[in-house]
């Protein structure tokens, strides 16, 4: 049950950074894009890379630790049915340029996100 319970504390508090970093993101770059979704997958999966390290291979933390920070958190602070939704808008309004840029972005910045984390991690 405490499991549970850390999940759920950990994904409420994601949700609400979810919200401030990607409307903080649109407030400064613009709506024209989604660029808050972006910005919240490539840092969360710069924060997974790196909390996965730590707290697998760097420390021996507690299994609520983990659950709370990376399924909980993480879970909620990254955003791919955002991602899903908004690139199939955009292609539905004839963005298919953009929404291609998307996709192209958020693969290779969260994959290049998390391997960063990672490497980051083993590195301290």
């Amino acid at each position: 049950m405490n499991q549970y319970l850390c999940i759920a504390a950990g994904g409420a508090t994601g949700a609400l950074f979810r919200f401030a970093a990607a409307n903080w993101v649109h407030a400064v770059l613009g709506r024209d894009f989604p660029w808050g979704t972006l910005a919240v997958n490539v840092s969360g999966s710069l924060a997974m890379g790196f909390l996965y390290v730590l707290l697998f291979e760097r420390t021996d933390a507690d299994a609520l630790w983990r659950a709370g920070l990376l399924i909980g958190f993480l879970g909620a602070f990254t955003t791919f049915s955002s991602f899903s939704i908004e690139t199939l808008t955009l292609i539905e309004a004839g963005g298919h340029l953009r929404a291609a840029a998307n996709i192209l972005f958020s693969v290779a910045l969260c994959l290049g996100g998390c391997w960063l984390g990672m490497v980051i991690g083993r590195n301290i």
